[in-house]
């Protein structure tokens, strides 16, 4: 009797082990899946989770840096109808009073989108993008609004080719009330 007292106690031992172990076997994997799911779309999710309330960007080559992060989100992250909404509130967050009031919000979201689908049809997309030395940047006084004047090139690869078209834009920014460098308009620079 002894005996198979103990082997019930070693067979019931295995079968607890055995089932922790699956258990933990099976949160791991649970885990890993998590993982990977969250770095599919971090870009997008990264991108819209700064919080410019609270984390302006300070000077107007981060505020141009933070705009060519976004536009590179448009341009070649995939996303969701509700993301390319997000999106673009947070681009406009860049963007000085006076430029947002020039469209309607969906005017603005219409042009968006038609602009998305054209570069996405000619099969362009952001390389990479280039903004101006913060000692290149030019300070200057206009209308009584402290106003700052710099330069991003984006570098767009078409299809698969390994060449990439420099387009360089010059940015206008004006600070706000709040001291914060909001974008008052851009322009492509001919070379």
């Amino acid at each position: 009797m002894k005996k198979s007292g103990i082997v019930k106690t070693v067979i019931i031992v295995v079968v607890l082990a055995a089932i922790v172990l699956t258990f933990f076997l099976f949160q791991g994997q649970k885990s890993g899946q998590q993982v990977q799911t969250d770095a599919v779309a971090t870009v997008v999710q990264s991108v819209l989770m700064r919080n410019l309330e609270h984390n302006y960007p300070p000077t107007p080559k981060e505020v141009v840096k933070y705009y060519a992060e976004i536009t590179e989100c448009f341009y070649n992250e995939k996303y969701s109808d509700e993301e390319l909404l997000l999106l673009a509130a947070k681009i406009q967050e860049l963007y000085d009073a006076e430029l947002v009031a020039n469209k309607t919000q969906e005017q603005y979201i219409d042009d968006l989108k038609q602009d998305i689908v054209e570069m996405k049809q000619e099969g362009y997309t952001i390389a990479s993008y280039e903004v101006s030395a913060s000692t290149d940047v030019e300070y200057f006084t206009q209308d009584g609004y402290s106003c700052a004047r710099l330069y991003c090139t984006f570098y767009l690869r078409k299809g698969g080719a390994t060449g990439r078209a420099p387009s360089l834009e010059r940015f206008l920014l004006r600070q706000d009330e709040d001291g914060h460098w909001k974008i008052l308009g851009w322009e492509l620079v001919d070379d």
